[in-house]
């Protein structure tokens, strides 16, 4: 097991920006996607998404404590490591509308979203401990209501 300050100033960031990335930009790529049938513009709301949910979430960490009094170690660095998770966690279901082909694209997207779910479970199980069914059940509800979200709102429009 890593050590505490590791866990806090290095792994929890992390998580916390993969899991956002993962789970927040869902609704917009997918609601585009499901509302347009165009790769490209969910591609396109994808790659914002991502982009400003990194830059958002890593002002917010780096901004909500200096560090000095819990431990948490350096905001730059922690707002830079939970921006980078926000980014990658955003980014890598965005890649698969790169394809031309909606269904393809769709179908590898939904298949990189499984993926991503099981890693963050297998990361809170590495490092936190925590049961890996318990975790991805847990991920896998979130983004399930996000899902439906999106796809109500992609397929009203």
């Amino acid at each position: 097991m890593p050590d505490h300050t590791f866990l806090l100033q290095r792994v929890q960031p992390a998580m916390v920006g993969l899991i956002d990335g993962s789970l927040s930009t869902l609704a917009p790529i997918f609601g585009i996607a499901l509302a347009s049938h165009n790769t490209r513009y969910a591609f396109v709301a994808g790659l914002a998404t991502a982009l400003g949910a990194a830059v958002s979430m890593g002002f917010s960490e780096a901004l909500s404590d200096t560090g000095e009094l819990t431990g948490r170690g350096n905001p730059i660095m922690r707002g830079s490591i939970t921006g980078g998770g926000t980014f990658v966690g955003g980014i890598l279901h965005t890649l698969p509308f790169l394809l031309p082909h909606y269904r393809v694209a769709l179908i590898l997207a939904v298949a990189v979203v499984g993926f991503e779910l099981v890693v963050l479970a297998w990361i809170r199980y590495r490092f936190f401990r925590t049961s890996f069914v318990r975790s991805f059940a847990s991920i896998t509800l979130g983004g399930a209501i996000i899902a439906a979200i999106s796809a109500a709102l992609g397929s009203a429009a």
